[in-house]
């Protein structure tokens, strides 16, 4: 295995357990409702204070990285989501777990503005590495669904939290033991994406990027919706076939590991065809799927979901690889940073929005307001170049001194 590969297989590990942190709390929630005597409209906003953190964190984690190490920014985010996540499981009260993940929403926000920087450096072609890397992400979602229903089962919610805090500690305490011989491997920042360097200049980036910041937003909207309510979703939609939380968790693992299997689809597609045609395509069914799941249960909701959570994921790696194409290697970070404060600081918003809904008309007028964000991400893409190679648009020092 070459360093770039062991760099590779810790960056995947570390997006698991990102995403695996971030929803905890969602299915412990199935729990907590009972232990804290709360519903679960009133509880799931203690989480909101760490989605914000999540958002508002990534701009300082870009900075230090591009500044300081991307690197040593990896080991303060598996040691720090693990020491907070373990905390958390001496929460007595809402207010305590909240704060305990608001701290955890931290920590959390280092790892996509620095750990995608990471895989993408000194690569000629970003859609497979970085639809390869999403997958873990997304297998990260689908075990939090899993593994903590199997441990609020078996272990009471406690155990939910201090088992993989734990372990990404130890995760942590090994990359920090292979960290020098993986930083000799640092590729130079004159590297680029897809063969030539190009920066945020230039009309046709600029407008790259303004559809980029659009798309996050409304597309955060969507990821966090679907997958933080997908676990009370199938529980209130698939009575009928098991009503435990480990059976709940086991439904939710199938439905986001089948999904996760779309960025690899869409990894390749973007690599070799217009991204304009691949996000509105994604965009599109989503938009479809989410009006058929309104009034759907049993099997029918269970199908449904999959093929929705298919596109949601599908699309996450189209807007990664334009930032790629778009952003200088000294830059990267930051502009990784900028694309995921918008991304999670909407997805703050979420929660908010999943209570309120939830309360006062039930999930069916929720997927009907996701079919219509979907809708605008379609509107979106029609602004994205008809060629949207944006690397292909190199700004060296000379031509931008010559301007």
């Amino acid at each position: 295995m070459t360093k770039q590969q062991a760099e590779f297989v810790f960056l995947n590990v570390g997006h698991f357990l990102d995403h695996y942190f971030l929803l905890i709390f969602a299915t412990a929630a199935l729990t907590l409702t009972t232990t804290w005597d709360l519903s679960y409209a009133e509880l799931i906003p203690y989480a909101t204070p760490g989605f914000i953190a999540f958002g508002l964190g990534a701009i300082p984690a870009g900075w230090l990285a591009d500044r300081w190490s991307r690197s040593g920014m990896m080991v303060v985010f598996f040691a720090g989501i693990g020491s907070v996540s373990t905390f958390a499981a001496f929460a007595t009260t809402p207010l305590e777990i909240g704060i305990a993940i608001t701290f955890l929403g931290r920590f959390a926000a280092i790892y996509h503005p620095v750990g995608l920087a990471m895989v993408v450096r000194g690569r000629e072609r970003v859609g497979v590495p970085l639809a390869l890397n999403g997958v873990f992400g997304n297998l990260g979602v689908a075990s939090a669904a899993l593994l903590t229903g199997l441990l609020l089962d078996r272990a009471g919610w406690q155990a939910a939290f201090w088992l993989p805090g734990v372990l990404s500690i130890l995760v942590g305490l090994v990359y920090w033991s292979a960290r020098r011989s993986l930083d000799s491997r640092e590729v130079p920042a004159s590297e680029s994406v897809a063969g030539s360097e190009a920066t945020l200049l230039g009309r046709n980036v600029i407008r790259v990027m303004a559809v980029v910041l659009a798309t996050t937003a409304i597309g955060g909207l969507i990821f966090q919706s679907t997958t933080f309510a997908l676990p009370k979703v199938l529980d209130e939609r698939l009575a009928e076939l098991g009503t435990s939380a480990s059976a709940i968790g086991s439904y939710a693992f199938v439905v986001f590991s089948v999904a996760a299997l779309a960025q690899l689809v869409v990894g390749y597609l973007v690599d070799r065809m217009p991204i304009r045609r691949v996000l509105m395509s994604v965009a599109l069914l989503q938009a479809v799927l989410f009006v058929v799941m309104m009034n759907l249960s049993g099997v029918a909701a269970l199908l449904t979901a999959t093929g929705f959570m298919l596109a949601v994921f599908g699309q996450i790696p189209i807007n990664d690889v334009l930032v790629a194409r778009a952003a200088s290697s000294e830059w990267r970070s930051r502009a990784y940073a900028m694309r995921y404060v918008v991304t999670f600081s909407v997805m703050a918003s979420a929660l908010p929005l999943i209570a309120w809904v939830h309360a006062n008309w039930g999930f069916t007028t929720l997927f009907g307001l996701l079919a219509v964000a979907a809708g605008l991400i379609a509107i979106c893409s029609l602004a994205l170049p008809r060629e949207p190679q944006v690397a292909e648009e190199t700004f060296d020092a000379e031509t931008v001194s010559a301007r």
